[in-house]
């Protein structure tokens, strides 16, 4: 056999490897990482109490103990914007911190962007009591039409744009050799890429939308194609926590380091549906809009589809879980679960009706629960407690099964045409049906509630017991 044919065989041997999806963390950003996550807890301990209000406006018997529906319009503003735009931009902050290559600390600009998306989350969940405006219930990206609001949204947007601007700076990270953990940097730093495409977006979409639309039509434009190349961005984190958490958990996915990075990069390809859209038709027409939809929905498919396979395979395969690793593979099982779920209800999806928050509740609960996961098995990394024992274990199942009852009671309700985004009275639940559907979407999101704030009680416990180092 000749030297060269016996180097290709071990290349190719090498290629179809499995690799190890596990990323070492840059000590020196530890402090800046931290911040991140307590900016992180906060926003989910907001953006859980708003949530009861929003329970509380749609169960029936309860709804008529609360002031209506502006109050369930602002309430739901809130609590959308605190638990999927400033708790997915904390953990891309705390991903993007803590796999960087180099080991030196943050820089100045750096906790700069913490500072400002702290205070400009500060100042969106006090907007409501100290200037209330009117709620707009825009997609991706819910207004409310006040000062302080959209003061503390650019705020956010701008500790955003900052923190992006260094994750791109810092490379895809794939150094002298393409291993597991490069493979999973390159996705954080596709992640990144992608949030750099929305932030375009946004700025050229708040360029060419005509002021003199309608509050509602113009804050719906304006969001839609950046809001849409976001979901890149947080579909890439948990297509990452997903290998991580797998490897983490004792399971070994059936996936080369080339392969992860081809999947990888067919996601973030698939973003430049964005600029593609605003290059091919104006940005208020129905073209335009309507690429957004397809490029999500195709793009996005084609890297989700063989990594969930590869993960659940390695699932099924594991024969041991020690203790550490129950808490991460609880989170795992249900993120897959909880996003298939809201996947295929979307493909269901005909008219406006509930049927649409519960598909889009079914995939951003799967991320958040597989970047809650990645936050478990970090904790010790950045010299805190790993969580053990029965609350933690418990925690993704009690948040993921309410989910999943809450998405159920929302597209039971949806077959009968019950309406999104209205509360109280505004449903007109007129047959048994409806009210057993709504009823249960209430019992479901009461339990997601609870596992939710379960999750803040886990980590601040992990957190008040001490350090490892």
């Amino acid at each position: 056999m000749s030297p060269t044919t016996s180097t290709l065989r071990a290349e190719a041997s090498w290629a179809r490897a499995p690799a190890n999806y596990a990323l070492p963390v840059a000590r020196g950003r530890i402090p800046l990482a931290r911040g991140w996550l307590a900016l992180a807890l906060c926003a989910l301990v907001g953006s859980g109490l708003f949530s009861v209000l929003l329970v509380f406006a749609r169960t029936p018997g309860l709804a008529n103990h609360l002031p209506g529906g502006d109050f369930f319009r602002t309430a739901l503003v809130v609590h959308v914007d605190l638990s999927v735009l400033v708790w997915f931009v904390a953990i891309a902050g705390l991903l993007w911190s803590v796999s960087r290559r180099a080991q030196g600390r943050a820089s100045r600009s750096e906790w700069a962007a913490l500072a400002l998306a702290g205070a400009g989350a500060t100042s969106m969940a006090v907007a409501p009591f100290i200037a209330p405006g009117a709620p707009i219930m825009a997609n991706y990206v819910p207004v409310i039409e006040s000062m302080p609001f959209i003061v503390g949204l650019l705020g956010v947007a701008a500790g955003g744009a900052v923190l992006v601007g260094h994750a791109l700076f810092a490379g895809p990270g794939l150094g002298d050799g393409l291993d597991g953990a490069a493979s999973l940097r390159f996705g954080l730093w596709c992640a990144a890429a992608c949030g750099a495409i929305a932030l375009f977006a946004f700025a050229l979409s708040t360029a060419l939308v005509p002021r003199s639309l309608e509050s509602r039509a113009y804050w719906e434009i304006l969001f839609w194609g950046g809001g849409h190349a976001l979901q890149f961005t947080w579909t890439l984190l948990m297509l990452v926590g997903w290998l991580w958490l797998a490897q983490a958990a004792g399971a070994q996915p059936p996936l080369s380091a080339r392969v992860t990075l081809l999947l990888f990069a067919i996601a973030f390809v698939a973003s430049f549906v964005t600029p593609w859209a605003y290059l091919a038709h104006e940005v208020t027409t129905v073209e335009h809009r309507e690429l957004h939809t397809w490029g999500m929905r195709v793009g996005g498919g084609l890297a989700i589809f063989p990594i969930a396979l590869a993960v659940l395979l390695a699932l099924v395969r594991q024969r041991s879980v020690t203790a550490e690793a129950r808490p991460l593979r609880a989170a795992l099982v249900t993120s897959i679960g909880l996003f298939t779920a809201g996947g295929l209800i979307g493909l269901t999806i005909q008219g406006s009706n509930v049927k649409i928050p519960a598909h889009y509740h079914g995939c951003i609960v799967g991320v958040t629960l597989a970047l809650m996961g990645l936050v478990y098995h970090l904790l010790p990394r950045l010299g805190y407690r790993a969580p053990q024992g029965r609350l933690a274990v418990a925690q993704p199942w009690c948040y993921g099964i309410g989910q999943l009852m809450h998405i159920i009671g929302l597209v039971w309700s949806g077959g009968y045409g019950v309406q999104r985004k209205v509360a109280g009275a505004e449903q007109v639940l007129r047959s048994p049906g409806e009210v057993f559907g709504m009823g249960l979407m209430g019992a479901g999101g009461a339990i997601a509630i609870v596992g939710g704030m379960l999750f803040a009680v886990v980590v601040w416990r992990a957190m008040r017991n001490g350090s490892t180092r």
